[in-house]
């Protein structure tokens, strides 16, 4: 841009977006002064972890100083000579890639793939100075001593964070890209950056709560959750809908699916080309799924009991009625996943065969391994949680959805950040990270229920747990089970779910392990052929050995699924229309539970 150039008007344009960012910046500061700020242990431990830590250093500090003084010296020594290799490259004018034989430690890293980079001495030594940071707080973490293994998963998980936030790609002088497209938009972009953070804001009562997906390029029952079919019952905590056949005949015995509840069912049903929900009915399946409520403050005393009774229960019975079969194939997903497993426990317990045969998806019995939720899993956190849930009668939607999101920090909290508010970029219409961002609350009562008996206790798998009246334990069920699990899932560790199978000890069940994540490892259609996935005919002792002697096969699981779901289905008959005379139509799919939305 040249002189003449920025004084025929671009500065113009530059003082008028200032002024427009002076006036959205009132709008800023009146959100926040109305902001009803997160009770504080839900944004950070109890200080004992970090006391831990720094008596840790200290013992190392009194027991062996010249590890410490050896540390410092290595630390400032880098140090030097990154700002000397910096002021050399300013002083003889090389702007070009530094090529000084050290590796870069973060080449690897797609926050610092803007070429300056390297090749501005600046951006260069901001950048070895954070590697160097990074690598310093993480060698402290990993020599902690006298701390258990439990309080160093929480530590480094919090030094994760730490790290992930002071990353200089997210602030506006350290941002080369930023930058760049300031100066090439004459401010434009900072407007819109702040004013997209600005909506976030006020959308959310003052909580930062990043958007992900364009909120505006979706709607339920339009554009996605189309397939077509009718809710045939509706209580307090569940519509169920029946969909319409995609072919003339159909198997004998309904397809009964519990999705989870902490978000919404059309996860299952989002586009038509990787709808899991209209691939079923295309293969020739009777399919009813459940559709939950979201719970406002009403439902504080709402327990795991209700959802089994009034929803799985409750869905089952449905089924059976209208198809008039003695029996159902059930499918759960993720927390829906859990708790079929104590529903397939409880009909034990009753005699009730009413189950042929259940299917999981990414779903947890053995909490033994909190795995990456170690850092949310301690009394402090739930106790936090407890707190919120007495006061609130629910915790709210969007506290579940931040603690997801900050295990992927970089990717769904810092990256959408930057790219909203430091580069006034619209959100991108993306279906899947749109339901992300629909959460749902949950009810006081059942949260903790799951969180203490569940997940700290772990009480399915040592003593039972008690519910309904009964006494539920995981080795109750004997069905045929199939499990699926995700290679890289950081919310149900694939072990974690191999392992509670194991201890199902039903005679009759099939592991698969899937490519990719919680969500891309299940919605995986085949036309798509990606990720792939491992069996093994046997059940070993072990997650890892079962993963040595297991074969990748191509493309998705869904058809190896259908293969083994169809054994256990029955014969070909008419395809049944939605509903009868007990159940009749009560609207068209997706009803109307879907569409409310929780609100912070």
């Amino acid at each position: 841009m040249t002189e003449e150039e920025l004084d025929d008007g671009n500065f113009d344009r530059l003082t008028s977006n200032i002024q427009r960012m002076e006036q959205i910046s009132k709008r800023l500061v009146d959100v926040l002064l109305n902001r009803r700020p997160l009770r504080a242990e839900l944004n950070s431990p109890a200080q004992e972890i970090f006391a831990k830590a720094f008596t840790s250093h200290l013992h190392t500090m009194i027991e062996d100083p010249g590890k410490i003084y050896e540390r410092q010296l290595d630390y400032w020594a880098a140090m030097a000579h990154n700002f000397m290799h910096a002021q050399q490259d300013m002083l003889q004018g090389s702007f070009t890639a530094a090529d000084d034989g050290e590796d870069d430690p973060l080449d690897d890293d797609r926050r610092f793939s803007n070429p300056l980079w390297k090749t501005s001495p600046y951006f260069r030594l901001i950048k070895l100075q954070y590697a160097l940071n990074k690598k310093y707080i993480e060698q402290i973490v990993s020599e902690a001593d006298n701390i258990d293994e439990k309080d160093r998963r929480r530590l480094g998980y919090f030094a994760e964070q730490i790290i992930n936030m002071m990353s200089p790609t997210n602030f506006l002088g350290t941002n080369p890209d930023a930058l760049e497209k300031a100066v090439a938009t004459e401010g434009e972009s900072l407007v819109h950056g702040l004013e997209n953070l600005v909506e976030d804001l006020e959308a959310n009562n003052g909580e930062l709560v990043v958007r992900l997906a364009d909120e505006d390029a979706f709607e339920v029952g339009v554009n996605i959750a189309t397939t077509p079919g009718e809710v045939i019952y509706r209580n307090h905590m569940m519509e169920i809908i029946q969909y319409s056949p995609g072919t003339d005949a159909v198997r004998e015995v309904p397809v009964v699916l519990f999705p989870p509840w902490i978000n919404k069912y059309y996860i299952l049903d989002l586009k038509e080309q990787n709808s899991l929900v209209k691939w079923i009915v295309d293969k020739g399946y009777t399919l009813f799924v459940v559709s939950w409520v979201n719970p406002d403050s009403s439902y504080s005393d709402i327990g795991m009991e209700d959802y089994i009774e009034d929803g799985f229960l409750t869905a089952i019975k449905v089924a059976k009625s209208i198809t008039g079969q003695d029996k159902v194939n059930s499918v759960g997903y993720c927390i829906a996943g859990t708790t079929l497993h104590l529903v397939l426990s409880l009909l034990a317990k009753r005699g009730d065969d009413s189950v042929q045969s259940a299917t999981f998806f990414t779903a947890l019995t053995d909490f033994s391994d909190q795995g990456e939720f170690t850092p949310f899993l301690q009394d402090d956190f739930i106790d936090g949680i407890e707190a919120e849930v007495a006061e609130e009668g629910i915790l709210r939607s969007f506290i579940m959805s931040r603690t997801m999101s900050f295990l992927r920090s970089n990717d769904l909290v810092y990256t959408p950040a930057i790219r909203s508010y430091m580069m006034g970029e619209t959100p991108p219409a993306f279906d899947l990270l749109y339901w992300n961002g629909d959460g749902s609350n949950l009810p006081g009562k059942m949260t903790m229920k799951y969180l203490r008996e569940l997940c700290q206790g772990n009480r399915y798998v040592k003593d039972g747990i008690e519910l309904c009246g009964e006494r539920l334990h995981i080795s109750d069920v004997k069905i045929p089970i199939m499990a699926i699990a995700c290679e890289t899932d950081h919310i149900a560790a694939w072990k974690n779910c191999y392992q509670g199978l194991v201890q199902t000890f039903s005679g009759n069940r099939t592991f698969i392990l899937s490519g990719s994540g919680h969500i891309a490892g299940i919605v995986n259609p085949p036309a798509k052929r990606k990720y792939g996935y491992y069996t093994n005919s046997k059940i070993e002792s072990t997650p890892e050995a079962w993963r040595n002697n297991a074969v990748r096969q191509e493309g998705s699981w869904w058809p190896r699924w259908e293969s083994w779901l169809k054994e256990r289905s029955g014969d070909l008959i008419p395809a049944r229309k939605p509903g009868n005379l007990s159940h009749p139509s009560l609207c068209k799919a997706p009803g109307s539970y879907v569409l409310v939305k929780s609100v912070i």
